[in-house]
């Protein structure tokens, strides 16, 4: 009886021992890999050098060697609308732009200053049409208004002065461009010759056109 009792107390010591029993601290039961052989996780780096040595720079999507589309707008020179009024008052100026324009301007000033805009185009397409009259006058405005003997307001190898704050002579200027860029055509057609009404001179050419104080020849 004390046998059975004695063996009853060992076996339920036992199972107390087996539930209690703290954790081993000791070696594990897989192998230990040393430090310097253990495998890092890998982590992406991206490359700011590159083999050479130099610092490597990110690339532009586009090919920088290609020719670049310029953004800007090149602004173009407004053309002027309307009736020839409209025109007059859109290209007005002091100044002409180029020697070229300033002796055509002053050809119309000098010739026509005080007709109506319609006579002041028949003089500057006058002076324009010598020019084209293929060796007849010479080929630049600046050669017709020279040519010896054929506009009394010129003496000598000048043109004489103007004031360019004068509101005339910037419509001369606005017809001067208007006639330069056949932006608008003239009853005078392709008249070579004008003279004042209250003379007579007699000539044996065909009349084109009368306008304001002028009578226009062909």
């Amino acid at each position: 009886m004390l046998a059975s009792f004695r063996s009853a107390l060992l076996m339920i010591a036992a199972l107390t021992a087996t539930v209690i029993a703290p954790a081993k601290a000791g070696p594990s039961a897989e192998p230990v890999i040393p430090a310097a052989n253990a495998a890092l996780p890998s982590v992406a780096i991206p490359q700011l050098i590159d083999p050479k040595g130099q610092p490597a720079l990110s690339q532009p999507d586009t090919d920088t060697n290609q020719p670049q589309a310029d953004t800007a707008e090149t602004a173009e020179p407004v053309k002027p609308t309307g009736d020839l009024a409209s025109m007059v008052a859109q290209l007005r100026a002091p100044d002409a732009g180029g020697d070229e324009l300033k002796c055509l301007a002053t050809g119309i000033y000098f010739e026509s200053k005080g007709e109506p805009l319609a006579g002041q185009l028949a003089v500057g397409q006058v002076i324009a049409n010598r020019t084209e009259s293929g060796g007849r006058f010479p080929g630049t405005y600046c050669g017709v208004l020279f040519q010896r003997g054929q506009f009394s307001f010129v003496h000598g190898h000048s043109l004489p002065s103007v004031n360019h704050e004068n509101k005339q002579w910037q419509t001369a200027v606005a017809i001067a461009k208007i006639v330069d860029e056949g932006l608008q055509s003239s009853i005078a057609g392709d008249a070579l010759f004008f003279h004042a009404r209250y003379v007579s001179p007699g000539w044996h050419m065909k009349r084109v056109a009368s306008i304001g104080n002028h009578v226009f020849f062909r």
